[in-house]
C-alpha cells in the first residue's frame, strides 16, 4: 500500500518535535524550616516521579529543622523533620550547609520572626528563594527582606496558598460577574504572639481578598470580639473589600464577589499543588507571580488593622502605617549592612 506523502512528512517530522521538548534542567530543592505542614506536603508534589509541568525535575533534597518558642513551631518540628527524612530528604544542621547542597531555596518556617534572619542568610547564596507566608514578622522586617533580596539580585517571592485556587481564580476576569466592584472573603483566625494578629493564619483570607481585588487600598477600620474579626479596607477609587475572621463557630474559606453583572460566590479551596506551581515557574524563570510591592500592601494592611484596633476602630490611612515602617526599616537595614 503506497503510503500518503503527508503521513510521510509527519513521521520524518516527529522526531524533530520530540526533540525540541527536552526535559527542564533538574533542580535541587532546599527547605528552610521544617515545622509546619507544608513542608511535607510540598515535598510530596515536587518529589512525585510523576509529576508534571512547573514541578516537572523540580527535587527537594536537603532540609534544615530550624525552629523556635512558638508552640506551632516547636511542638512540629520533630514530626515534619522525620516525615521528609522518611522521603529522602538529607537532613542538614545549618543554613551554609543546606546551601551548598541545592540550586532553590523553599523557606518555610512557620514563625514570621525568624524570616528576616533566614532570607538575609539565605540570599548570601544569589539563588532563587520562596518565602511562605507570613513573609516576615513585622512591616518594616518584610521591607528589608525585599531589600536585601534586591542588593544580592536574587529572585525573590512570598504568598499564601489561598491566591492560586482554581476556585478563586474564576472569580477574576469572569464575564458573567462584570468588572468587581467590591469583595468579601473570610476563613479561620487565629493568632501568635510576636506578630501583627492578622500575619498568622488570617493571611489566608487577607490575601485572597487583595487577589480580588488589586493593590489600592487606602484606609482600614477593624472590628474584633470574641466571635469575628472583620477588618474593611477603602480602596482609592471608591471600591470596599472586607475581611472576616472566624475566630469562633463553622471555620471555612470563601469569597463574595460584588460585580458590575452579578454577585458570585467562591473561593472555597486552598490550593497547595496551584501555588507549587507557581513556585517551580518561578525557580525557573526568576520572575515572581506577586510583586513586592502588592505583598507589602497586604503587609500594610493587616499592620493598620492592629493600629485602628488600638484606636477603638477608626479607620487608620495605609501611608502613615507604610511611613513609619519605611522609617524603622531604615534604620534595621543599616545596622545589618554596617561594615558590608
Amino acid at each position: 500500500m503506497k503510503i500518503p506523502r503527508l503521513c510521510i512528512t509527519t513521521v520524518l517530522l516527529l522526531p524533530l518535535s520530540l526533540l525540541a521538548q527536552e526535559p527542564p534542567k533538574p533542580l535541587r530543592a532546599g527547605i528552610i524550616g521544617l515545622d509546619t505542614s507544608h513542608v511535607p506536603a510540598f515535598t510530596r508534589l515536587f518529589n512525585n516521579p510523576k509529576s508534571d509541568g512547573d514541578l516537572t525535575g523540580i527535587t527537594v533534597v536537603a532540609g534544615y529543622p530550624g525552629g523556635t518558642d512558638m508552640p506551632a513551631s516547636k511542638n512540629r518540628v520533630e514530626k515534619f523533620t522525620e516525615q521528609v527524612q522518611a522521603m529522602g530528604v538529607e537532613i542538614v544542621d545549618s543554613i551554609p550547609k543546606l546551601l551548598e547542597k541545592v540550586d532553590v531555596i523553599l523557606l518555610e518556617s512557620v514563625d514570621g520572626r525568624i524570616h528576616l534572619a533566614e532570607a538575609r542568610e539565605a540570599f548570601k547564596a544569589g539563588k532563587p528563594v520562596f518565602i511562605d507566608k507570613p513573609l516576615a514578622g513585622t512591616l518594616a522586617e518584610a521591607i528589608v527582606i525585599f531589600e536585601l533580596a534586591k542588593q544580592h539580585k536574587v529572585a525573590c517571592f512570598s504568598s499564601s496558598s489561598s491566591r492560586f485556587g482554581s476556585d478563586l481564580r474564576s472569580l477574576i476576569g469572569n464575564e458573567e460577574i462584570g468588572g468587581i466592584l467590591g469583595a468579601t472573603t473570610w476563613g479561620p483566625c487565629s493568632y501568635q504572639s510576636g506578630t501583627p494578629d492578622l500575619f498568622f493564619y488570617a493571611i489566608h483570607g487577607v490575601e485572597s481578598l487583595f487577589t480580588l481585588m488589586g493593590p489600592g487600598c487606602t484606609t482600614v477600620a477593624r472590628s474584633k470580639n470574641a466571635t469575628q474579626d472583620q477588618v474593611t479596607g477603602v480602596w482609592k477609587d471608591g471600591r470596599v473589600g472586607t475581611y472576616r475572621g472566624i475566630v469562633k463557630g463553622k471555620a471555612e474559606f470563601g469569597a463574595t464577589v460584588y460585580g458590575t453583572k452579578s454577585v458570585q460566590h467562591g473561593g472555597k479551596s486552598i490550593s497547595y499543588e496551584a501555588l507549587c506551581r507557581q513556585v517551580g515557574r518561578f525557580f525557573r524563570s526568576g520572575i515572581a507571580p506577586v510583586t513586592p510591592t502588592e505583598t507589602l500592601e497586604i503587609f500594610t494592611f493587616m499592620e493598620a488593622a492592629d493600629e485602628s484596633e488600638r484606636q477603638g476602630g477608626k479607620p487608620v490611612e495605609l501611608a502613615g502605617v507604610l511611613q513609619k515602617a519605611q522609617a524603622e526599616a531604615a534604620i534595621k537595614l543599616a545596622e545589618l549592612t554596617k561594615g558590608h
